[in-house]
C-alpha cells in the first residue's frame, strides 16, 4: 500500500452527484443503543459486504486474517469481502444505492469530498458511544481522516516517508541531515561519463521523479499547503521558495537536460530494474513499503542499504526526524444495510493491537495506533523502524483535506516542472499565481 494521489478525470464531479451536498444533509452513523450481554450476543446477526483496495494474494490474505479475527468475536456476523476495488467504483456504487457496508481506501485526497457530501457516514457519535481516544493516532493520521470537524473515516493502515540509501555508494559517509549536506552528499556521489552524462546520481532532485511529489519534498521544509481560512498558502509561505530554490540550483548543477535524459532512462519503479535497486541512485525518498519490495527481490535483497529521516532546512533542525504521512482510510458509505454491525468491524480493524499488527507484519506498512507500534509482537528491523520513528514523530505532516485536493497538487506539480525547467523566470510571481488557480477552483466548487 502507498499513498497515491489520483488523477481520475471526473471524480470530484462523480462525488458531488454521489449523495445531497452540504454538511445538513450528510449522514451520521448515530449512537446506537448498547445490549447487555457478552459482545457474541450485543449484535443481531448480519451478512456485511466489505471492499477494499488490496489486490495481490499476500494483500488479501493478510487483510482476511484480520477479518477472520473479527468473526471469531462476533460468529454471528458474515463478512464478505470484495478486493481491487477503486474509488470510482465505490463512489458509483454510492450513487446507485447499492453501497456495501465497509468501504476501505488507499486515497485520503478523497476524505474532504466523501465527509462533506455525506458518500461516507459522520462516524462521531459512535466513536464517542464507545469511548475510543483518538489521542492513540498521531496528529497527521487524525488530520487526513476527517473534514470540517466531521470524521467519516478511521485510518487503518498508514504509509510513512524517508530517505533510503546505497551503503556501497555512499562510501562510508552518513546520511544527510540538512539540504546543505544533501547537496553536498548529491555532487560528492555523482558519477559522470566522458561526454558529462550521469551515470550514477547522488540523489535526484526533479519533482518528476517517482516519489519526489510537492506533498512529500513539503515536510521537509515544513511547507504548509493552506491557510487558516483555508485559502492557498503556497505563494505567501516562504517555505515554498525555500525548498523550489534548493531545487533548482541542484538541478542547475546537474544541468537540465543531462538529469532529464538520465530520469526518463530509468527502469520502472516497481518492478526489478528500479534504479535504486541497480546502483544507479545512491539516495531516494520513498515510502516504508520499500523495505518490503527489496526484500522480496531475488537480486536487490542482497543490497546492504539503510533508511533515515529525509533532510531538512538547515535554519529548521526541528524538522529532523519528521516526514510526509498518508494512508488507507476505511468507513461506512451512505445506504449501508447494517451500520451499526458496520463500525464494529471498522473499529476492530482500525483499534485492535493484534489486528493491525498482522496486517502491518503481513504487509510492512505502519500500523496507525500507538500500542501497535509498540507491540513486541511487531516486526521491526532497523530500517523499517526508522518510518515508525518518522510517523509518531509530532511534527510529520500530512496533506490537509480538501475538496480539491487532486487539482491542487496538479496544479503546483505542473507549476514545479516548468520551474525546474527554466522556463518560469519570476518564482515570487509563479508562486503567488499557482494560489490563484487553487482559489479560484475553491471558490467555483464552495470550498
Amino acid at each position: 500500500m502507498r499513498f497515491v494521489p489520483i488523477a481520475v478525470a471526473g471524480l470530484t464531479a462523480l462525488l458531488l452527484t454521489a449523495c445531497t451536498t452540504g454538511r445538513e444533509a450528510a449522514p451520521s452513523l448515530g449512537a446506537q443503543p448498547k445490549p447487555a450481554g457478552s459482545a457474541s450476543q450485543a449484535l443481531p446477526a448480519a451478512t456485511l459486504e466489505l471492499w477494499h483496495g488490496f489486490s495481490t494474494p499476500a494483500e488479501i490474505k493478510a487483510f482476511e486474517d484480520s477479518v477472520a479475527a473479527f468473526s471469531k468475536k462476533f460468529p454471528q456476523i458474515t463478512v464478505k469481502t470484495k478486493s481491487g476495488v477503486q474509488d470510482d467504483q465505490i463512489t458509483a456504487a454510492i450513487r446507485g444505492g447499492k453501497a456495501p457496508d465497509v468501504a476501505a481506501s488507499f486515497t485520503t485526497d478523497n476524505v474532504a469530498q466523501w465527509c462533506k457530501s455525506g458518500a461516507f457516514q459522520d462516524l462521531t457519535a459512535v466513536i464517542k458511544q464507545d469511548g475510543i481516544d483518538l489521542s492513540v493516532l498521531p496528529e497527521a493520521s487524525r488530520l487526513y481522516t476527517e473534514f470540517e470537524g466531521r470524521r467519516c473515516t478511521m485510518p487503518l493502515l498508514a504509509d510513512a516517508y524517508g530517505l533510503y540509501y546505497n551503503k556501497a555508494l555512499m562510501k562510508g559517509s552518513e546520511p544527510p541531515k540538512t539540504l546543505s549536506e544533501l547537496t553536498e552528499l548529491t555532487k560528492k556521489l555523482t558519477v559522470r561519463d566522458a561526454n558529462g552524462d550521469i551515470k550514477v546520481a547522488g540523489f535526484i532532485p526533479s519533482s518528476q521523479y517517482y516519489e519526489n511529489s510537492p506533498s512529500h519534498l513539503g515536510p521537509m521544509v515544513g511547507a504548509k499547503w493552506y491557510n487558516d481560512d483555508g485559502t492557498s498558502a503556497i505563494g505567501s509561505d516562504p517555505a515554498w521558495k525555500q525548498l523550489l530554490t534548493w531545487q533548482k540550483e541542484l538541478v542547475d548543477w546537474y544541468g537540465y537536460d543531462k538529469l532529464d535524459k538520465f530520469r526518463k532512462g530509468l527502469g520502472d519503479e516497481w518492478g526489478a530494474e528500479h534504479p535504486f535497486f541497480k546502483g544507479k541512485v545512491a539516495m531516494v525518498l520513498d515510502g516504508e513499503w520499500r523495505n518490503a519490495m527489496i526484500a522480496n527481490d531475488p537480486k536487490a535483497k542482497s543490497m546492504d542499504y539503510g533508511t533515515a529521516p529525509l533532510p531538512v532546512a538547515d535554519d529548521k533542525p526541528d524538522l529532523y526526524g519528521s516526514g510526509f504521512t498518508a494512508g488507507t482510510v476505511i468507513g461506512v458509505p451512505k445506504g449501508a444495510k447494517n451500520p451499526q454491525q458496520a463500525w464494529e468491524l471498522i473499529k476492530h480493524l482500525t483499534t485492535d493491537t493484534d489486528s493491525l499488527v498482522t496486517l502491518s507484519n503481513a504487509l510492512r506498512n505502519v500500523p496507525t495506533t500507538k500500542a501497535a507500534m509498540e507491540s513486541p509482537a511487531l516486526a521491526k528491523d532497523d530500517n523499517f523502524k526508522t518510518f515508525l520513528d518518522i510517523f509518531a514523530h509530532p511534527k510529520t505532516s500530512t496533506l490537509p483535506a480538501n475538496v480539491n485536493s487532486v487539482f491542487n497538487q496538479d496544479a503546483l506539480s505542473t507549476f514545479m516542472a516548468s520551474w525546474e525547467k527554466g522556463a518560469v523566470k519570476d518564482l515570487d510571481a509563479g508562486l503567488k499565481d499557482v494560489d490563484k488557480r487553487i482559489n479560484d477552483k475553491m471558490k467555483l466548487s464552495g470550498g
